[in-house]
């Protein structure tokens, strides 16, 4: 795990800059505690920080190319690459090489095209001396998170936007646009949210000289006919998902796993298994999970049908894993200083409120025994296992498919923004921007010729998953992870797969009537029985009704503090009707809406205070 951020401009020595340029790499300081390098010349500097969590003695970086005593270039490297055995072979190197030479031999080697030979979870940064030119690359996926900010004469980049926030120049400013897709949780690819801030967009390859930027996209979800029976998927599911788990798996220190009892997770859990007992050396999976009080004090609901618990021991049985578990009351996830380390990890307020702070403590748990874990992610928006795909009014909706959930729920406006201001919701329209969002992926979704009904809906339904809603999640999981020191792979999301499983028809992705036929059967012969039957039950969060009323607590505390930046973009009226009755927070659906408008509101309190961030509109 690592961090970088660099400087690049055509008009400044920045040899005289130093001090800002450590504080941008102090910034990034959690995600790699191991040690940091600043390379350093008149018109760029590159910088890193990294980590050595799984003990193999991470490698330092920038690596910087020397020639006849002249520097070539430098480069950097965020995530993992895999198969890098065969990388070395395709560039002709014999001996060891660090992540981050490999990246920059690719980059003399093919140009733009260099991305396309990289396998992994990665953000690269690459600065030619030579032609003068910073080269940014993201995964084609987004796991690994790469920011940048254009100035007049070149480019600030960092893997978090507290990096960039370092520099003196950069103001935090979010205007009506930032605000809006903060408040829609569109995940519009390159969208930066705060003002003059951008990200590189997944699967791309952005390239800044002097005359400006020039954008290549080396890879994209693509439309292809799919010819195998349902036996064939079902072995194909099997066979590109076990290999995915074998490279994220790596070979150096075994990661662990957080492990839900959903399909999901013990998916990945008994791959892994069976891949270390196939590769020897007697080397056990460690399984972790977190929960709230007993699994007898769960309460189903429509959202959350079963506790994770009796599934967890189940899978933990059958396979003889190391297990820990972490449970949870309402004054570990309220906790203020908790919180404010959240934010801090994600740089932007967030409505999954109480799913943050548990997942950032299951991680800092989980940190104290494993540098990096395996998580499912994204099993859902694969295989559509999100609820709101078998709910054919939702299916159905203009709109994002979450957004439509949040109105199902009782929200009306975006996801997280029923308590802004009515006026400030009327310059927003949060409603229209959602629906414009949808409608400018509409004509992105790679489709096949003659393709209609609910084939086609799926398509572009999964579209949706795999583009807009995945640069939230990845980034959710990412963050929180590497706050604590600890990294996160997520086999998932390996390319191969995702394109496969994009193209596999609705009718046998959902073969036997129930959400993700194609990965219960793909493992079914790996776990027990009552996890592979066990319906879905999303991310557990807390059904204690303290929880919704300390977040009253905090919101009568915003009304009541003249200084709360908040405030003026609040609706009073909607608050305190909260607060007389704060029963809608304590479980189920309508909990789901009405907590994410609570801490979206709580989010943007503490961000612009803490943050300095001023609100242009």
């Amino acid at each position: 795990m690592s961090g970088i951020a660099g400087w690049i401009d055509h008009e400044r020595d920045l040899r005289r800059e130093r001090p800002t340029l450590l504080a941008m790499i102090a910034a990034l300081a959690q995600r790699g505690p191991d040690g940091e390098r600043l390379w350093l010349a008149e018109n760029a500097a590159v910088g890193a920080r990294w980590s050595d969590a799984d003990g193999t003695g991470a490698p330092r970086q920038p690596w910087v190319l020397q020639e006849d005593g002249r520097t070539v270039l430098a480069a950097a490297v965020t995530g993992v690459l895999y198969d890098t055995d065969v990388l070395r072979g395709e560039l002709g190197i014999t001996g060891p090489a660090t992540q981050a030479e490999l990246a920059g031999r690719a980059w003399l080697r093919w140009g733009e095209r260099f991305a396309e030979h990289l396998d992994g979870a990665f953000a690269v940064a690459v600065w030619s001396e030579r032609d003068r030119e910073l080269v940014l690359a993201r995964d084609r996926l987004g796991n690994q998170p790469l920011y940048y900010y254009p100035l007049p004469s070149g480019v600030l980049f960092g893997s978090e936007r507290k990096a960039v926030l370092a520099h003196p120049a950069v103001e935090p400013v979010i205007d009506a646009d930032g605000l809006r897709e903060l408040f829609s949780y569109a995940g519009t690819a390159g969208h930066g949210i705060l003002k003059g801030f951008h990200q590189v967009p997944p699967g791309h390859v952005l390239r800044f000289t002097r005359e400006g930027r020039k954008t290549y996209r080396y890879w994209e979800l693509t439309a292809e006919e799919h010819t195998d029976d349902q036996a064939e998927t079902i072995a194909r599911i099997r066979e590109l998902l076990g290999a995915s788990v074998r490279r994220t798996l790596g070979t150096g220190a075994v990661p662990g796993i957080l492990l839900s009892g959903g399909i999901d997770s013990s998916a990945v859990t008994a791959l892994a298994h069976q891949a270390l007992a196939e590769r020897g050396g007697g080397e056990t999976v460690r399984t972790f999970t977190v929960s709230f009080g007993a699994a007898e004090e769960f309460k189903q609901d429509e959202i959350w049908g079963s506790p994770d618990a009796p599934f967890v021991q189940s899978v933990v049985r059958h396979l003889g894993t190391e297990h820990t578990d972490l449970v949870l009351d309402t004054s570990d996830i309220i906790d203020p200083a908790v919180r404010s380390a959240v934010l801090r990890a994600k740089d932007v307020p967030s409505p999954l409120g109480n799913m943050n702070t548990s997942l950032y403590l299951l991680c800092r748990a989980v940190r104290e025994h494993v540098g990096s874990v395996l998580l499912g992610e994204i099993a859902d928006a694969v295989f559509g296992g999100f609820a709101w795909v078998h709910n054919k009014e939702l299916v159905e909706a203009p709109t994002l498919p979450w957004v439509a959930m949040a109105r199902f729920g009782g929200g009306r406006h975006g996801l997280g923004g029923d308590l802004l201001a009515p006026d400030l919701l009327g310059k927003l329209d949060l409603n229209g921007y959602c629906a414009d969002a949808y409608t400018t992926s509409m004509a992105q979704v790679p489709r096949l010729a003659g393709e209609s009904g609910q084939t086609l809906r799926m398509r572009e339904i999964t579209y949706f998953h795999l583009t807009r809603w995945l640069e939230t999640l990845l980034s959710h999981d990412e963050s929180l992870g590497s706050a604590v020191g600890l990294g996160t792979r997520m086999p998932f999301c390996d390319w191969r797969l995702v394109n496969y499983a994009y193209n596999v028809p609705w009718s046998l992705k959902s073969f036997d009537g129930r959400e993700k036929s194609l990965l219960r059967a793909a493992v079914a012969d790996l776990l027990p029985d009552d996890v592979v039957n066990r319906a879905k039950s999303p991310y557990p969060v807390t059904q204690d009704p303290a929880y919704g009323r300390a977040l009253c607590e905090r919101m009568a505390t915003l009304l009541a503090d003249p200084t709360a930046p908040a405030a003026p973009l609040a609706d009073t009226s909607g608050i305190q009707s909260l607060i007389d009755d704060p029963s809608v927070l304590d479980s189920g659906m309508r909990a789901w809406v009405a907590r994410a408008n609570v801490e979206m509101l709580l989010g943007l309190n503490d961000w612009l205070r803490g943050y300095g961030v001023r609100v242009e509109l």
